[in-house]
């Protein structure tokens, strides 16, 4: 890799030769380590689960989750070889020297505290100390995060933000102590892509404004390339490649790097299923007609939210239609009315002309047998005290379709038709990889043979050659069985890929439909061109 030349800014961090192990004599899972970031810069590291980023960041904190160790190597901040510090010491640099903005704002906040009191206690770990500066640096650095009426604000718990506000919370506790680098870790993975903007915009706005360095982790290679100055590629604990965002998306030089940048979805990427697709179309398999849900708003007497207003789409048989929008914009309401797990204020949803909340007995359990759902994660909707066999052929027993034998046989069938060897059935999930299992997921949903699949947000928790591989497997079964797909999802990058028609829903209501095609070449909705404009990395592909 390229180091520094004599006349470039001595740098703020430097690693270099890092190996770390699990365990006594195991191999390394960290293999010669070797990078620099300088004052001021902006790098990223990159690569699928497994290849060490989450490693390299648990070293430089010296947080190394178990057993895991330091065996080789050093990690300088300025001066100071972090790899050999005292835990004294280091209390001293995490938060005051090095920040992090960890993945999941809803588990790394206190759900018992209020907001502003969290901030409060990184502000009291840097030695502040009266109560009325305290409390006024904490509307500061919330006002600075760009939450909007902070003073108030900082009075209420985490469940009464959202999403982006909550990370925009994590933001300002990380940079309350002003730290010389700022480790932002997947900081924007679960959202959607315009708030992911705009968080991001905020940081980068942040990180510019005080001269810190920051240090991004992500999959995302287009996030990457939009946010940072150069990027560290990972595979299997080491470094495969490093350079600019113009090098590593446009003239990328290792073929792991190439088979990342193949499956990095963009607003340009080819559209697989609508291109590859032979089905012939005989009419819609799902009708959705002036749907409407409303929920009472509890603690508000009287008042009303409207989830869904005025709906209206169809899905063709063996075809793909994705729904997409922002949370909150109705969509998986819209899902789950159609599943009966809701009911419809007014309105219809119907498959093959019935429908599913308003039938009866015999006639709703066949329905259900026809729509199947998967959902977001592989981690929690699947038992973990089950066996792979008896996750699949749950949905067999409890229809009462065939003997034991029989539903053995339907789970093998099951396992190759998702690409999973047949020695999995008498595993547990936690021994599988996340793409794994989602493709049991998807063998689950399958089992009962149905026309039609609901995937909620069944790929947005994946790396991107996990997510590609599920993807296609998604096209080869709907070739193969003529499936047809209701894809929910906030990503306009992976809607490109995969339907053939999407509709583009805001606050409950429908901006936009049509061939998926037509609506990316040519949006009518103002909506439609800022979550294209969203996407990550389109800029440098297109």
């Amino acid at each position: 890799m390229t180091l520094p030349t004599a006349d470039a800014p001595a740098p703020l961090l430097s690693v270099r030769g890092l190996e770390v192990t699990f365990g006594d004599n195991a191999e390394p899972v960290l293999h010669d380590v070797s990078f620099d970031i300088r004052p001021g810069e902006r790098v990223a590291i990159v690569g699928q689960s497994g290849s060490g980023k989450s490693t390299i960041i648990g070293s430089i904190l010296r947080l190394l989750p178990g057993d895991g160790h330091i065996t080789g190597g050093s990690i300088l901040l300025g001066n100071d070889d972090l790899a050999t510090a005292s835990e004294q010491h280091m209390r001293s640099v995490r938060g005051r020297r090095i920040g992090l903005v960890p993945q999941d704002p809803a588990s790394n906040l206190n759900p018992s505290m209020r907001v502003g009191a969290q901030i409060a206690d990184a502000l009291a770990a840097s030695g502040h100390r009266n109560g009325a500066d305290v409390e006024k640096r904490v509307v500061e650095l919330m006002t600075e995060a760009g939450i909007p009426e902070a003073k108030r604000r900082a009075k209420q718990y985490p469940h009464e933000f959202s999403g982006g506000m909550r990370q925009r919370v994590l933001i300002a506790i990380a940079l309350s102590r002003q730290p010389e680098l700022l480790i932002a870790d997947e900081p924007t993975s679960a959202l959607d892509v315009t708030v992911q903007r705009q968080i991001l915009n905020h940081l980068q706005t942040l990180v510019d404004a005080h001269g810190t360095s920051l240090l991004f982790i992500t999959h995302d290679l287009g996030v990457a390339a939009d946010r940072t100055d150069r990027i560290i590629v990972m595979s299997e604990g080491r470094i495969v490649e490093v350079g600019t965002p113009a090098e590593i998306l446009l003239n990328p030089q290792e073929d792991y790097t190439k088979r990342l940048v193949a499956a990095a979805p963009t607003a340009v990427a080819a559209v697989r299923v609508a291109a590859g697709s032979s089905t012939v179309k005989t009419g819609p398999i799902l009708e959705v007609s002036h749907l409407v849900k409303e929920f009472k708003i509890r603690g508000q007497r009287g008042s009303i939210l409207r989830a869904v207003d005025d709906v209206s789409f169809s899905v063709e048989r063996g075809t793909t239609t994705a729904i997409v929008g922002e949370s909150g914009s109705g969509k998986t309401t819209v899902a789950r009315i159609i599943l009966g797990l809701e009911s419809a204020t007014s309105g219809t949803a119907l498959v093959d002309g019935e429908g599913i909340t308003a039938s009866r007995g015999q006639q709703r359990r066949a329905l259900r047998r026809r729509v199947q759902p998967v959902f977001q994660d592989p981690y929690g909707s699947l038992d973990p005290t089950y066996s792979i066999e008896k996750l699949i052929d749950e949905p067999l027993r409890i229809f009462k379709v065939g003997d034991r034998r029989s539903r053995q046989d339907r789970v093998a069938e099951l396992l190759d038709q998702v690409a999973l060897p047949r020695t999995v059935a008498q595993r547990r999930p936690n021994e599988l990889s996340g793409g794994q299992r989602q493709r049991v997921a998807i063998a689950r949903a399958l089992a009962l043979e149905p026309e039609l699949l609901i995937c909620d947000e069944a790929v947005s928790a994946l790396d991107v050659l996990v997510q590609e591989q599920i993807l296609t497997l998604l096209a080869d079964l709907q070739s193969n069985l003529g499936l047809s797909y209701l894809f929910i999802t906030h990503d306009l990058a992976v809607v490109r890929q995969i339907a053939h028609n999407v509709v583009v829903m805001k606050s409950g209501e429908v901006m936009e439909e049509g061939a998926t095609d037509a609506v990316f070449r040519s949006p009518s909705s103002g909506y439609t061109r800022e979550l294209l404009s969203a996407i990550p990395g389109a800029s440098l592909v297109s």
